[in-house]
């Protein structure tokens, strides 16, 4: 298998429903864009499969697997999945040393009654529309925390450096 070096692995919403989101309706946009504050979408082989992390990559205890010690894992909340332009919600995500699956990702998927489901390189996933997005997106928001208030001042701080540095460039 050959490997994209130059896909970008971690990419915001916005920048999800930029390079994907030419056929969701404009609803689903609106909904994904609610994300944005909060969460960010990690990818690894494959471009169109992304999982969904709290921006500043929260880390929580949890038993690792001799039971014996206490870990600490990085929640995930959930993968899409876009092929053939329809976005569609993944009955996995990630899991490995670092990164758990939310309990939150087997609620959502369970409650999904999507007709349209697929199978992409062995990863179940049903179908995303207007119908179901606000539970998926309102399940998301209501099991991922909210941004801590130093991570709004830095961006708040790299806004302003940002739209500075605009101006001084387009007035020379």
């Amino acid at each position: 298998m050959n490997r994209n070096y130059k896909m970008k692995k971690t990419i915001s919403v916005k920048q999800f429903v930029e390079e994907f989101g030419e056929t969701f309706s404009e609803y689903i946009k609106k909904r994904l864009l609610e994300l944005e504050v909060r969460s960010v979408l990690t990818r690894k082989e494959h471009a169109c499969v992304l999982d969904i992390r709290h921006v500043e990559h929260l880390q929580h205890e949890v038993p690792c697997e001799d039971n014996e010690e206490v870990c600490t894992k990085e929640n995930t909340f959930g993968q899409f999945i876009v092929t053939d332009g329809k976005l569609y919600f993944s009955e996995s995500c990630i899991e490995n040393d670092n990164v758990m699956k939310s309990h939150i990702v087997s609620e959502i998927y369970s409650s999904l009654d999507s007709d349209e489901m697929i199978c992409y390189e062995g990863i179940n996933a049903k179908l995303i529309d207007d119908r179901n997005i606000d539970y998926i997106i309102n399940a998301i928001l209501a099991e991922c925390p909210e941004v801590s208030q130093s991570y709004l001042d830095i961006m708040s701080e790299m806004n302003l450096r940002a739209k500075s540095k605009s101006q001084r460039i387009s007035f020379t």
